[in-house]
């Protein structure tokens, strides 16, 4: 139990040196953790150091060893999507599957109250999972824009104070052909404090599209996001066009992109091209380990999955790109499966991606790289005064940690305990109804 008052010492914690802003004095194991305390007062971290270095001098915890993360960071999201799979499941769990059922849910059912519940449900979710900040993709093609937008707006003030919200839009970028509606949506996401994103393709004309985007992002000023090369198309090359964009423009903004699967299925010197030119162009990468692994190589006569489905976040991290994992989808057709929460994010990642053996800064994935992706500074990291927002679990080790759900986990935030029930399904039951 913390005090009342906020003013505790949490002890005997392990803490990630991914995690920390100032790492002399510690002494990590061959993870990276290191035995430490965490001095807590007014909402906020007054002091972090190495256990047994300092006499604890107000009420403290024995957290018993257990690992502290900075509470998450949820980059990749699309909770306009989110839980309407009861009511329009995919046939065959198909990428096109999942874009023909969502498109027809959301011309039949994405009313301003659908999607405000949705959205407020997935948000309960990841605040009791942990999250303190997550972006979420919006599908912005007509006339669902003038829809969500506004009702994002509406849910983003609700949450203040409890998870920081952020949105990019999402329409096929080949709609950025008709320059007046273009032109009309990136006004609509400059008011309403977003992101411009599209999902790009390998149509003819793709790099004058993308000049069009990053030339509106200068304009007014947004940071960019992409979903790009979510295939095992080898062509599938529209990662490179968008770091030449990025460099062909001398864009300053952060730029974004998410999924990048085809690159895996390149040649190697295709694949050290592209990832040099995107260290260059000072690009983030988020991979989607939960849902690619469930659409791609998903074949029509039932034979098993030949690879993966991620991107190469190990030769990206080596040349210095910022990269991150993220949930995507949750219980839509795209991922039928899914919570919002970050940590099964990581666990999954672990073992998809081996974030291990060496363990390196690879927990960095779900909290400080994110932030950084998304301009967030405080957050993602353990710093002295910074606020308090941190997740505690019982595992002392990456072992125990990702054996396990740790549904009994702490999270705190500004120095409290938050009530950390999750919403039951049933409260959706109305909008799944025929």
């Amino acid at each position: 139990m913390l005090p009342e008052n906020g003013t505790y010492t949490l002890s005997n914690l392990r803490l990630h040196r991914s995690h920390l802003d100032n790492i002399e004095g510690f002494d990590f194991d061959t993870e990276g953790f290191s035995m430490a305390a965490i001095e807590i007062a007014d909402g906020a971290i007054r002091a972090i150091h190495a256990a047994g270095t300092k006499p604890v001098d107000t009420f403290a915890v024995d957290c018993r060893g257990g690992i502290a993360y900075p509470a998450f960071v949820d980059c990749h999201t699309h909770i306009d999507k989110g839980h309407i799979w009861a009511r329009k499941p995919n046939p065959d769990g198909s990428f096109p599957g999942a874009l023909s059922a969502v498109g027809d849910d959301r011309k039949a059912r994405w009313t301003a109250e659908d999607v405000d519940r949705r959205m407020e449900f997935s948000l309960a979710c990841a605040y009791a999972h942990g999250t303190r900040a997550l972006r979420t993709h919006l599908d912005s093609v007509p006339p669902q824009e003038d829809i969500s937008w506004p009702v994002f707006d509406t849910v983003r003030q609700r949450w203040q104070g409890r998870v920081e919200l952020q949105a990019a839009c999402l329409f096929g970028i080949d709609e950025a052909r008709n320059e007046s509606w273009f032109n009309r949506l990136a006004q609509t996401v400059a008011r309403h404090r977003g992101i411009l994103g599209a999902v790009t393709y390998m149509v003819p004309d793709l790099d004058t599209l993308l000049d069009r985007m990053f030339a509106k992002a200068i304009e007014l000023g947004l940071d960019l996001d992409f979903h790009a090369d979510e295939t095992d198309d080898v062509n599938a090359v529209s990662l490179d066009r968008i770091a030449d964009a990025a460099l062909r423009h001398g864009f300053e903004g952060k730029v974004l992109v998410g999924h990048c699967c085809s690159l895996a299925r390149q040649p190697d010197d295709m694949v050290k091209a592209t990832l040099d030119k995107v260290a260059r162009a000072n690009l983030s990468v988020v991979s989607l380990p939960m849902c690619n692994m469930y659409l791609q190589d998903r074949r029509a006569d039932a034979t098993t999955p030949r690879w993966r489905g991620v991107t190469l976040l190990h030769e990206m991290a080596a040349r210095g790109i910022n990269v991150c994992v993220a949930s995507d989808n949750t219980r839509d057709p795209f991922y039928a499966y899914g919570d919002l929460d970050v940590l099964e994010v990581y666990r999954e990642a672990t073992r998809i991606l081996h974030f291990d053996h060496p363990v390196g800064n690879w927990p960095a994935t779900v909290t400080a790289n994110p932030a950084q992706a998304m301009r967030l500074d405080g957050a993602g990291r353990l710093a002295i005064g910074a606020k308090a927002d941190l997740v505690l679990f019982r595992g002392r080790s990456l072992t125990e940690l990702l054996s396990r759900p740790e549904s009994n986990r702490t999270v705190i935030r500004d120095g409290k305990a938050i009530e950390s029930t999750l919403p039951d399904y049933s409260d959706l039951d109305d909008l799944m109804e025929p």
